[in-house]
């Protein structure tokens, strides 16, 4: 069945960089789309990048703008996002589905969603 994996997450101090990955399975990643989300408990799944089928169109939210670079692997499977300038708000759970890339990023849209991984930002 159609699977989405994340990994990368981690502690990181304020300013720092992290890389998550998004790994595929059963599916052929080049014919769809693919979205980033984070959730904080008690908020709802925020929308914050994602990459479009073919073209590689990108759109990114507000927040993680200029800091934040989506990629796609297809030979390998994996999307990746880039995460630079780290801040404390940064932290969450961050998820990647399938689905497909419009503006704004809205998780209902998306499907297959992964269990996340964590991204702490902390001194």
């Amino acid at each position: 069945q159609v699977q989405l994996v994340e990994s990368g997450g981690g502690l990181v101090q304020p300013g720092g960089s992290l890389r998550l990955s998004c790994a595929v399975s059963k599916f052929t990643l080049s014919y769809y789309g693919i979205g980033w989300f984070r959730q904080v408990p008690g908020k709802e799944r925020e929308g914050i990048s994602c990459i479009s089928a073919g073209i590689d169109r990108t759109y990114y939210a507000d927040p993680v703008k200029g800091r934040f670079t989506i990629s796609r692997d297809n030979a390998n499977n994996t999307v990746y996002l880039q995460m630079n300038s780290l801040k404390l708000e940064d932290t969450a759970r961050y998820f990647c589905a399938r689905g497909p890339c419009v503006f704004p990023i809205l998780p209902i849209i998306y499907e297959n969603w992964g269990q996340g991984t964590q991204v702490t930002v902390s001194p």
